[in-house]
């Protein structure tokens, strides 16, 4: 029998350790009598949570629908109206009254509690022979059945027929034998959740759910659903803790208790690969000793995986964050009021099977205050962070009371663990090779630019790719608020990055530098590409500053937000407060966008428009033709295409850059070439990586290095040949590149 339970903000929790039946109520009679035993006793309760092993919690719904049952058993069973003897026979007949009191105490007493579906199937087969009898009989006996039906049985029948429960029951009863619990598992489906963590998870999809896809990422398998009658999918992660024996859950329980009192608490440690390896083996040893050898090494080194995503991690998030078709995570508030919900690159807006409680909320909150260093608090509702994760990062925004009555409230953008390149881009269509060898171009000229567009349209991703491009022998400065782009993986491949990071524009924590000083203090680190994170506020500014005064010897390079060039300029002079003339110093807009199918149920990422910003014009640049179009999207091909400017080479951002070219200066079809040559080189890439089907090949080490080699062998061939021959060029990377494809494993 359950024996402990506790009752507290309408959570009845109930202690099932040493209970010799299982903790599940659609399909244990003893389990579903004992819990409604604990609902009469609390009187009311919102959610029911059967704690053993693991924590089977039962939502409002289906707590209502106990509680229902329960509220009729407690009326029945005080009045006792029903058990009269007045209301079971009349006056003159007693004969039957033991054994209908015996029929009304097996239905009530016992069956209501453990099988109330059984017990109104019962009653209806009572009535139907009650009837009958009472067709067959005369005299006192059919007057008796006649009170036995109107007094006792249709009373009783129309309490329990009112129910939720009864009412979705019916479609079902037909066939039904008393005793099948099947009944109950289509309307009793818990959250299932390990003891260790508090999250909440759905292990069964839906009812009439149809699998649309499925793969595995990391400790996890994801299944994606579609729901009957709903346009949102579901997103289905079946993690590997969630299916641990039960003596792993035992051993993972009691490690994790004793690494709880050990978790790190120094600001650099949540970030740290380091610190994260240091827990995996110190947990990995601890489970040996706590095993006495009872479970393989390999199960051990699972479980001590998940030991660390729940004690130096952030629990289940890491798993989601780890999967590269997640673009957006949401946390809504308050916490467990809703599951998670996430945007999917490929099924757009998803719902999960997982609900973060308020207990994984305050944890995470604690984590992302301690790894950023700035305050979240009432005082304080708003937090900017970065949380790196193995597979992933994310930037996170988090509110709380008092912006957010309801409690606390996280959406994390994530962003790739590697960065994104040029060739990636062509293969997920968002850009096309001569986009990118254009921009190529561009990057390798020196010129300043500004990557707009929508939100999540895919700015900053398109800003990683640009860094991807910068050859390596020039050194790059960022400046960010919050640190998005992958400098890290930069500086692994051996690029020259330093980072600064200044004041969140929301946050306005004081100890840290405001962007535009963080930007004129990079002015003053030496001739750098630099690179702005996202141009917000009074940064702008200092910005154009930067531009102005020769920053622009290297490539300048930015993103905000902005549907089109006119609409950044608008932005940044109207908004911002630049001069109108200084936006003069832009030489190339870019902007991305999320298109939407005719349905409106898909949406994908396109950059849509280059756009050069002439120098030409005074006041505005959309009526003194300031603004030209070099690409353009044609919706009905789904990709750019050259306009007649570029075509005729009457670009004044090419021309100005090749006008100091010795080899390209006045000849147009020698920078054409050039420019074809590197989309040429970047298709190849992309074609090679599908033929291949060595996607890797694409990432950003292939990429540089392509890059690389690509500027030896032009230096090779202008040394060779007096000029920059695109065909020899290609053919001597083709052959290096084909070697280098080969080798590569």
């Amino acid at each position: 029998m359950l024996e402990k339970y506790t009752y507290k903000d309408g959570v009845l929790k109930i202690n099932c350790l040493n209970c010799i039946y299982g903790s599940s109520i659609e399909d244990f009679p003893e389990c579903m009598a004992d819990v409604l035993n604990k609902l009469i006793a609390v009187k009311d309760a919102k959610t029911i949570i059967l704690s053993k092993e693991r924590e089977y919690e039962y939502n409002f719904e289906q707590t209502q629908m106990l509680l229902e049952i329960a509220k009729i058993y407690e009326r029945i069973t005080r009045d006792l109206k029903l058990f009269s003897k007045k209301n079971l026979v009349t006056e003159k007949c007693d004969r039957c009254v033991s054994k209908r009191m015996d029929f009304l105490q097996n239905i009530i007493l016992t069956k209501l509690r453990n099988d109330p579906v059984g017990a109104y199937v019962l009653l209806i087969r009572r009535i139907r022979h009650t009837k009958v009898m009472y067709e067959r009989t005369k005299g006192i006996c059919k007057e008796c059945y006649e009170h036995y039906l109107n007094n006792t049985l249709l009373p009783l029948r129309d309490l329990l027929k009112e129910t939720v429960l009864i009412k979705k029951s019916l479609e079902f009863l037909p066939g039904y034998k008393v005793g099948d619990r099947s009944v109950y598992r289509q309307f009793f489906i818990p959250s299932v959740r390990p003891n260790f963590t508090y999250t909440k998870y759905q292990a069964t999809p839906p009812e009439k759910a149809e699998l649309i896809d499925n793969y595995q990422i990391r400790d996890a398998k994801v299944e994606i659903y579609k729901i009957p009658n709903e346009v949102r999918i579901l997103y289905h992660i079946i993690p590997i803790e969630f299916g641990l024996e039960e003596e792993e859950y035992a051993l993972l329980d009691q490690a994790k208790r004793y690494m709880a009192r050990h978790r790190p608490l120094e600001r650099e440690e949540f970030a740290s690969a380091e610190v994260r390896k240091s827990f995996y083996n110190i947990g990995l040893d601890m489970l040996r000793e706590l095993s006495n050898s009872n479970i393989p090494e390999e199960r051990l080194k699972i479980i001590s995986n998940i030991l660390v995503r729940y004690t130096a991690g952030i629990g289940i998030l890491e798993l989601i964050l780890s999967d590269d078709n997640v673009q957006d995570v949401y946390v809504n508030s308050p916490p467990g009021s809703s599951p998670i919900y996430l945007y999917h690159g490929k099924y757009g807006e998803c719902q999960t099977n997982i609900t973060q409680t308020r207990e994984d909320a305050e944890l995470l909150a604690t984590r992302l205050r301690l790894s950023s260093g700035r305050p979240l608090d009432e005082a304080n509702p708003v937090l900017d962070a970065e949380i790196s994760v193995p597979g992933g990062k994310a930037r996170v925004c988090a509110i709380m009371q008092t912006l957010s009555p309801e409690g606390l409230g996280f959406a994390l953008r994530r962003h790739r663990e590697k960065p994104w390149t040029f060739p990636l881009f062509i293969f997920q269509k968002m850009i096309n090779p001569l986009a990118s060898g254009l921009l190529w171009f561009i990057i390798d000229g020196g010129r300043s630019m500004l990557v707009g567009g929508t939100r999540s349209s895919g700015k900053t991703s398109l800003l990683a790719a640009i860094i991807s491009q910068i050859m390596k022998n020039k050194r790059i400065i960022s400046v960010e608020d919050t640190l998005e782009l992958p400098l890290t993986k930069f500086r692994e491949l051996g690029f020259n990055v330093t980072r600064l990071k200044s004041r969140s524009v929301i946050t306005m924590v004081e100890t840290e530098l405001p962007a535009e000083e963080a930007l004129r203090v990079s002015l003053r680190l030496g001739d750098s590409c630099l690179i702005i994170g996202e141009v917000r506020s009074k940064e702008a500014l200092a910005l154009y500053e930067a531009m102005r005064i020769g920053a622009m010897a290297n490539v300048v390079a930015g993103t905000i937000h902005g549907e089109s060039a006119y609409g950044l300029f608008d932005r940044v002079v109207n908004d911002l407060g630049v001069p109108p003339t200084s936006f003069k110093a832009t030489d190339l807009v870019i902007i991305n966008n999320t298109l939407k199918s005719a349905d409106g149920l898909h949406s994908f990422r396109r950059t849509v428009e280059f756009t050069e910003i002439r120098k030409h014009w005074k006041e505005d640049p959309s009526e003194e033709r300031g603004f030209v179009n070099l690409l353009e999207y044609n919706a009905k091909k789904d990709e750019l295409e050259p306009t007649t400017t570029l075509l005729a080479g009457e670009s004044e951002i090419i021309n100005s850059i090749a006008k100091n070219v010795k080899e390209w200066k006045g000849n147009w079809d020698a920078v054409w070439n050039n420019i074809n040559l590197r989309a040429n080189i970047l298709d190849t890439i992309v074609k090679t990586a599908i033929a291949t089907k060595k996607l890797d090949i694409m990432e950003a080490n292939s990429v540089v290095l392509s890059n690389s080699m690509f500027h030896i062998f032009s230096e090779e061939v202008r040394k060779e040949l007096g000029a920059l021959d695109s065909k020899e060029i290609y053919n001597r990377w083709l052959t290096w590149f084909k070697k280098y494809v080969k080798e590569k494993r």
